[in-house]
């Protein structure tokens, strides 16, 4: 199989690798999130950078989050932002 452009390639066909579906998956977490919480999606990704959602639980956990109805994935992604970011300010205090 090649890799090309992020694209993989089998038979003549191309279709995006692990990688890229995974960033798209990431991607579409944002957004459900930032529609959810009725903020711009340029906040729901602060939020979840800063808590580190991404490195955390969206890509560990993608096979399970992405086998899941995106209103569950959304609200596990978002209970998970909620506790760090409740941990985050309590630090802070």
């Amino acid at each position: 199989m090649e890799v090309k452009n992020g694209l993989m390639s089998d038979n003549g066909y191309s279709y995006p690798s692990q990688e890229m579906l995974m960033n798209i998956f990431a991607s579409s977490c944002v957004e459900s999130v930032a529609k959810k919480l009725q903020v711009s999606t340029s906040e729901a990704y602060r939020r979840m950078k800063a808590v580190e959602l991404f490195r955390d639980v969206v890509f560990p956990c993608y096979e399970t989050l992405h086998s899941q109805s995106r209103e569950i994935a959304t609200e596990d992604i978002m209970m998970a932002m909620d506790v760090r970011e409740s941990k985050l300010n309590n630090s802070q205090r």
